[in-house]
């Protein structure tokens, strides 16, 4: 779907912040609204993602230099995370899907509307660069993931006080009792995007993921279990690309260049990428050098580009440039006492 004139017109016109708080909110407007049915998202959840394929494609040829702003202009997870913890008295509860992206949201949204949740906010946040697991956890003052497991966290990371685990049980099989303030971070769907990711796979086999698990009586038990006397942010440390769905770049030069760098992957630490100056030698470039707070300066790909690799080239990945691998949602529930 083309970008609205109107909104192309205003972004070669407004500041930074403005124009990635348009550009966010246009990504979230078409993800977030109703399936049309809810055996449609196999076709309807990628046929979203090829609609958005204007915005990445903007963000790759004209809006490039925006990227150099995305640190700074875009409301980060973690931090939102750290503040909304300290600016709320005891009864919070925080729930961590991996990998959890902006597609997903019609069936969050619409399942809380259903059960009779209130949605407090729903709102786009920013992963952290790299946007992996390792990074978001920095962020929140955690060594890596692993160390939330069977309460394990130190004691001065961002939601500091609270009763925390990490892994990968059925939903329903989680309890973390009555403690008034709760941090869990579950690998679903990370764990399945790995699956997905072979050739063959991607978005359509994540999608039907997706909307099973979050329909299913399992997950509205554990939001049911950690609601109970408590306010909850359902969020996620950064989302993926569906790279299944991006086409390969045609310029041999060019598609070699990003093998021999970047490999299968979409960054690269910069002490590990190839010896050119910084955004390599293309225009407009295929990549860029941000320095990130967890990582130093790093490389990443910029927008849909894919290339070949023996074995073939993941079909569900993250680290690079584009909307869908750092927007993510940021959502705030509570439901009525004793329902």
């Amino acid at each position: 779907m083309p970008l609205p004139l109107s909104l192309l017109r205003a972004l070669t016109r407004i500041a930074p912040a403005d124009a990635w708080s348009a550009l966010l909110q246009h990504a979230w407007d078409l993800c977030a609204a109703p399936l049309s049915t809810p055996k449609a998202a196999a076709q309807e959840v990628p046929r979203r993602d090829r609609q958005l394929g204007d915005l990445d494609l903007f963000l790759a040829v004209a809006g490039w230099d925006l990227w150099a702003h995305f640190l700074t202009c875009v409301p980060r997870t973690a931090t939102q995370l750290g503040r909304w913890w300290s600016s709320h008295p005891p009864g919070r509860a925080v729930l961590i899907l991996d990998s959890l992206s902006l597609r997903e949201l019609p069936w969050l949204l619409h399942g809380a509307q259903a059960r009779g949740y209130t949605v407090h906010q729903a709102r786009p946040t920013g992963a952290e660069l790299p946007s992996d697991t390792n990074s978001f956890a920095r962020a929140l003052g955690l060594s890596h993931r692993g160390v939330l497991q069977s309460n394990g966290a130190p004691r001065n990371h961002s939601l500091a006080g609270a009763v925390t685990d990490s892994h990968d049980l059925p939903f329903d099989a989680i309890d973390l009792g009555p403690h008034p303030d709760i941090f869990l971070w579950h690998h679903w769907p990370d764990i399945r995007l790995h699956e997905f990711a072979e050739p063959g796979h991607g978005a359509g086999a994540i999608a039907d993921e997706a909307g099973r698990q979050l329909t299913s009586e399992a997950f509205w038990t554990l939001v049911h279990r950690l609601t109970t006397g408590r306010r909850l942010i359902i969020t996620s440390d950064h989302g993926y690309a569906a790279s299944g769905l991006f086409g390969d770049v045609s310029d041999p030069a060019l598609a070699q260049d990003l093998k021999d760098r970047f490999k299968s992957g979409r960054w690269v630490p910069l002490e590990r990428r190839w010896q050119a100056p910084p955004g390599g030698r293309w225009m407009p470039p295929i990549d860029l050098v941000i320095d990130t707070p967890h990582q130093g300066e790093c490389a990443f790909v910029v927008g849909r580009r894919k290339w070949k690799i023996a074995g073939g080239y993941p079909t569900l990945t993250h680290g690079g440039l584009t909307l869908l691998e750092l927007a993510v949602p940021f959502l705030e529930l509570t439901r009525p006492a004793g329902s």
